[in-house]
């Protein structure tokens, strides 16, 4: 789909040309240019993200300080499409050392076309849906230099997919078929220009007000971080924590790619920031370059995955949803943990495999079980340390109120203990693994040396997950600018203030903290220009799908092929996102593939029976979406680590996707077993659920890498598969000796009903004439029951049934009701054939499905006797 890179070039050239942009004009004032709109982005973004724009509005009585947050969206695309110009060649064989003359005239109409919608907004707004040829010129002249934009930042395919959106929406009503299923009859210049580009409903849409509000901030908190330290930080703590484990390099990669993730928007930067150290080190106690790459890949690429700051997905399925943020965190803990932690295991077994050994470390070393003790305590003592914080917030609710004052009292003596502390401890320097020994640093000074970079990130955490009784949670937005103010009183302050301590001068420590901070300022610019542009023309296929209706066409396609079947559809949804995902950033295949399909998903489920939650099917694409960064031929971050690790980009990519197998299981996975995502579970069942599910992923790797305790044979390998996958879904095995549900049909249905108890699901299964085709479909829906009275328990949901004879038929559900989204409007109340009740079914009183771990475990344990004789060294 997109030009295969050139291992020739180095990683950091492979990231400016992915993420930052290749061009470095020679002459200084274009240098110079590019960097001054890259600070003024960044300016801007937290200019309207904080209270300012509202004061200055207040104190000069001019409305443009606080209307131009309102604005904010066409603002940043401006700066997105203006940085997209001048950072990026628009071919390969454009001049990177000078800005050509098209480039300019592009910047200009560009800007210009985004801008006119700043300027004229009261004229705009006086004529909705009447656009004069102005309005229908600057669309045509926006929607241009955006797809130019997109192509020279991002390439080819996604200009591909939104033209031919586009072009559906002119001429997708000159098919009859698709006019059939969408009643969509084709729309005028003007309708369609003005839809895309003049309202908020397709470039300006959700995913640029996103990109707008939040990404940018979280993007710029991390640029912020890395470039004072923080990321350095975080690869030297690995190495420390797991350097001196067998394969212990590796192992460090994991771990600081996770933590690296937290602040990275990019899987090829993750790559690139950790690899550059990590990989030369693995290469260097005998990892083959491949594989070395390849565990770095698969570490960064899972980066995006790691709450409670993930990849700019996270903050679209947000909208998307409908949820809170913290609840998105929530779900996509418990798979992010599970997942590195196998990962961690792969890269055990490959170094039991090769016979390799750590690195030298000095002092004492920490045992295996300490470190994972450490790991999960870790989560543990972050738990304790929140209600410790809400204890002394209630404490302190009484003098302070609603005041943050006391707050960042807190956190200032905090800081200045930490940075004393850390002063009597050598600098973090930043190496690349290559010169001298491979020796692992000594754990309590390095953690010590830059524990002040948790400040920050504890402050994203603590506002937004921590609640008071007086104090809510803030926004995702809030919680990232006032980390990433602190962030930026860290950069600044932080090396002369140790310089201080130390009895140096601070002047030329405060003149490197103003690099670090002005350097931040331009890398989370740059970071950002693909996001920009890719939500603006991702925007192109939203507004096209609510146009023209055109996710309809698509999902008939995918449900024939996949013929009704819920796993079919999941694979070839799967499949879909991979391909896309090699030629789009996560973000916008997020977009595109969750917008198409997620409807599908869901409608395929309810007639198979099965209710698969809005937040699963977003998860299942998101995670695909993130897997297609190391997915050959065309995996980025895999040529990013060949170009580090110096092996082939083909190998290192499909062994990394081969290490990744265990993360393309996990959305599978939570889609029929939804406790992995801890919807509707307890604390205690949440820590049952984790053991569980980590001890089957750990065995699907011990399969999957053919060595558990020895070399595995092959029926040692299958039976490891069934075990992983009685712990995962015991519910399958229950379901073959025991009915799940009483099903019921007609007045006995009503009967049924009405033994359920209060709250208690009850699935009624619904049928009747789609509103679109004519044809008859299934669907089920849940209720809660209200015992004793089925009746009580549909009107309680909007539901209206008559008995007619053997067959309960159902009224349309008034606008407003629960269910009027999932069943008023599929069905065609009105027609010949009158939508039913077909059956309902009540779950049966079973066995515990967990009573099928025990012959799991009875099975694991022979296997385990069995490779204990085989063993030829310690497993640890």
């Amino acid at each position: 789909m997109v030009d295969q890179p050139s291992t020739d070039r180095t990683a950091d050239d492979m990231v400016a040309e992915a993420d930052t942009g290749a061009r470095n004009p020679a002459a200084r004032w274009q240098a110079q240019l590019i960097i001054g709109t890259c600070i003024a982005w960044s300016l801007f973004q937290l200019y309207i993200a904080s209270q300012l724009p509202a004061f200055l509005g207040q104190a000069t009585g001019i409305g443009l300080f606080a209307n131009i947050v309102a604005q904010a969206r066409f603002v940043h695309l401006a700066f997105a499409i203006m940085l997209a110009t001048l950072a990026f060649p628009l071919t390969s064989s454009a001049p990177k050392d000078r800005i050509p003359a098209y480039d300019w005239a592009l910047v200009v109409l560009g800007v210009a076309a985004c801008l006119y919608l700043v300027v004229f907004r009261f004229e705009i707004a006086g004529r909705p849906g009447l656009w004069s040829t102005s309005d229908i010129v600057m669309s045509c002249i926006g929607m241009t230099v955006l797809m130019i934009s997109v192509y020279r930042s991002l390439g080819l395919p996604l200009v591909i997919i939104a033209s031919c959106f586009i072009a559906f929406a002119f001429f997708g009503g000159y098919s009859e078929w698709a006019r059939n299923i969408t009643n969509y009859g084709g729309a005028s210049l003007s309708k369609a220009l003005g839809h895309y580009w003049m309202q908020t409903e397709g470039v300006f849409g959700v995913a640029l007000g996103v990109s707008t509000t939040m990404i940018f901030l979280f993007v710029l908190f991390g640029a912020l971080l890395d470039r004072a330290g923080g990321g350095n930080w975080f690869i030297k703590v690995a190495i420390a924590l797991l350097g001196a484990l067998r394969g212990g390099p590796a192992k460090a990669s994991v771990l600081s790619s996770m933590m690296t993730g937290m602040i990275s928007g990019s899987s090829i930067a993750n790559t690139v920031t950790t690899g550059t150290f990590t990989i030369p080190l693995m290469k260097r106690i005998g990892f083959p370059a491949e594989k070395a790459g390849a565990v770095e890949v698969a570490s960064s690429t899972n980066g995006q995955l790691t709450p409670p700051v993930m990849g700019a997905a996270a903050f679209l399925m947000v909208e998307y949803v409908n949820i809170p943020y913290i609840d998105v965190v929530k779900h996509a803990f418990l798979p992010a943990v599970i997942s590195y932690i196998a990962l961690l295991y792969i890269v055990h077994l490959e170094s039991l495999k090769m016979g390799l050994k750590g690195l030298e470390k000095p002092g004492r070393r920490i045992g295996v079980i300490m470190i994972l003790i450490l790991f999960l305590s870790g989560f543990i003592l972050l738990g304790i340390l929140s209600f410790l914080m809400i204890g002394l917030r209630a404490l302190l609710d009484p003098i302070m109120g609603d005041s943050v004052y006391a707050a960042v009292a807190l956190v200032a003596v905090l800081y200045i203990f930490l940075l004393s502390v850390a002063a009597r401890y050598p600098e973090l320097e930043t190496d690349t693994g290559t010169d001298g020994p491979p020796v692992a640093p000594r754990l309590t000074p390095t953690l010590i040396a830059g524990l002040y970079f948790a400040i920050p990130i504890f402050i994203l955490v603590w506002n937004l997950m921590v609640r008071t009784e007086n104090l809510d949670r803030l926004s995702p937005a809030l919680s990232a600018f006032w980390a990433t103010i602190f962030m930026i009183i860290i950069a600044l302050t932080h090396r002369p203030i140790k310089a201080m301590f130390r009895g140096r001068n601070a002047g030329d420590e405060f003149r490197a903290g103003w690099g670090d901070f002005v350097n931040g300022l331009i890398l989370g610019a740059r970071n950002m220009i693909g996001i920009g542009v890719a939500t603006g023309a991702a925007g192109i296929i939203v507004g096209t799908i609510s146009l023209t209706g055109a996710h309809q066409v698509i999902g008939q396609v995918i449900e024939v092929i996949s013929g009704g079947n819920l796993i079919i559809l999941l694979v070839l949804v799967a499949v879909l996102s991979l391909i896309l995902g090699m030629g789009l950033p996560t973000t916008a295949n997020y977009i595109v593939v969750s917008s198409l399909m997620a409807p599908v998903i869901i409608s395929v489920g309810a007639q198979a029976g099965l209710i698969v939650p809005l937040i699963a099917v977003h998860m299942f694409v998101f995670y695909f979406g993130i897997l297609a960064d190391d997915t050959p031929p065309v995996g980025l971050a895999a040529y990013a680590a060949a170009a580090i690790s110096r092996g082939d980009p083909i190998k290192t990519g499909v062994q990394g996707f081969a290490y990744d197998i265990r993360t393309a299981l996990l959305p599978f996975l939570f889609i029929f077993n939804t406790d992995l995502l801890l919807i509707d579970v307890g604390l205690f069942k949440a820590i049952f659920v984790f053991f569980i599910a980590l001890l089957a992923m750990l065995l699907f790797a011990a399969a999957t890498q053919g060595y558990f305790i020895a070399r595995s044979k092959w029926w040692e390998t299958v039976a490891l598969l069934l075990i992983a996958f009685m712990l995962f879904r015991p519910g399958f095995f229950l379901d073959q000796v025991s009915e799940r549900y009483a099903r019921a049909s007609g007045p006995e249905a009503i009967e049924l009903m009405a033994t359920a108890a209060d709250g208690e699901d009850v699935r009624l299964t619904i049928e009747g004439p789609d509103f679109d085709t004519g044809e008859t479909r299934p669907t089920t829906i849940v209720v809660p029951g209200v015992s004793g009275d089925a009746m009580a328990a549909l009107e309680d949901q909007g539901l209206t049934v008559m008995e007619e004879g053997d067959r309960l038929l159902l009224e349309e559900p008034f606008p407003g009701t629960p269910h009027f989204e999932s069943i008023g409007i599929e069905y065609d109340y009105y027609a010949d054939s009158p939508v039913v009740i077909r059956s309902v079914a009540v779950e049966n009183e079973r066995m515990p499905k967990e009573l099928f771990f025990i012959p799991a475990l009875i099975l694991l344990a022979g296997v385990v006797l069995l490779q204990r004789r085989r063993a030829t060294q310690p497993a640890f």
